[in-house]
């Protein structure tokens, strides 16, 4: 396993590999997996969190049933742009990550993430009860939809050096 930045990963993915995003809590992970042209980000259902080993095994079974090339894990800095115990706490699950699996992940600054979602859902008008169902796969949502949106920019960026 491979800690990347996103123009790291740019380079390292080929064309029809999809990617996943995830949304790390104390009670749940929230997933949401990319299209193969990597242009539109779908939640999917969140995995329940018991132990860091279990988990792993959920997620990694998942990535690979969805032929997952990377993850896009959202990292919860601070508004001021400190890191608190969440970031560090993010930081070291994907540092255990690192002796299961070889796929690579990205750290995804996802301020708001979360209260963006939470804002779709209500104009969408769903439940209390089902927000807090989807909220943190929406986010999870949220946070890749913003990598793929750098991914399209760095591969306009990359075709336009190369026309020029």
């Amino acid at each position: 396993m491979t800690v990347m930045t996103i123009e790291e990963l740019a380079e390292h993915l080929q064309p029809g590999q999809a990617i996943a995003g995830l949304d790390l809590g104390t009670k749940t992970i929230g997933l949401s997996m990319s299209d193969l042209g990597r242009r539109f980000s779908s939640p999917r259902p969140v995995i329940k969190r018991v132990k860091f080993t279990q988990d792993a095994e959920v997620l990694l079974a998942f990535a690979e049933k969805e032929k997952v090339a990377g993850f896009v894990i959202g990292l919860p800095m601070n508004m001021d742009g400190s890191a608190g115990p969440r970031v560090q706490a993010t930081r070291a699950f994907v540092r255990s990550m690192s002796d299961k699996t070889a796929l690579p992940f990205v750290f995804w600054d996802e301020r708001l993430s979360t209260v963006a979602a939470e804002r779709a859902l209500l104009e969408m008008d769903v439940s209390r009860a089902k927000r807090a169902e989807r909220i943190d796969s929406a986010a999870a949502s949220f946070i890749l939809q913003g990598a793929l949106d750098r991914l399209l920019s760095l591969g306009r960026t990359v075709t336009d050096e190369r026309d020029a």
